[in-house]
């Protein structure tokens, strides 16, 4: 709000003030909104391949696959992953106008996040070398994609909030 020298009544004042503070509510709200569909995709499959990826990587003998083969479903899908994340943040950003934020989103959502998901994705793997049985992998497997799109319908959600 402009004001030419004009002095502005305290009323026009905390006007102002809440108009900044919903501009950065949705600027923040935007920020966190959720991938484009199709990364969203790409995020859950490779979520859902990295507990078998990472089962036949730690297997004590060649389970389905060598392990030299699994080595390298692990770093391609791995490498392809982080350039898609790369083409993901940079249309987010051309479309928007925000790059993507994670310090925006609710703690108590990303805090178990950030332990919870790589313990599902590596955990099993171990539980799988142990016992032998691949039902751990594809459990987990099943969890992570529900985790998955948990989190992208919750975004989704946070975005539909934004002022």
């Amino acid at each position: 709000m402009e004001t030419h020298g004009v002095r502005l009544t305290p009323e026009q004042a905390h006007a102002a003030l809440a108009d900044t503070a919903q501009i950065r509510a949705s600027a923040a709200a935007l920020s966190a909104t959720p991938w484009p569909n199709w990364f969203f995709f790409t995020l859950t499959l490779y979520i859902a391949a990295l507990p078998i990826t990472y089962g036949g990587v730690m297997a004590d003998s060649d389970w389905l696959l060598p392990r030299p083969a699994w080595l390298a479903i692990l770093l391609t899908s791995t490498a392809a992953y982080v350039a898609l994340f790369a083409v993901a943040a940079r249309a987010w950003r051309n479309k928007t106008g925000v790059a993507l934020r994670f310090d925006v989103l609710p703690k108590r959502a990303t805090a178990p996040l950030t332990v919870g998901l790589p313990v599902l994705l590596v955990g099993p793997a171990f539980v799988f070398r142990a016992t032998g049985q691949p039902v751990w992998l594809i459990a987990a497997s099943l969890i992570g994609v529900a985790v998955s799109v948990g989190f992208h319908l919750a975004f989704v959600r946070l975005h539909r909030k934004t002022p």
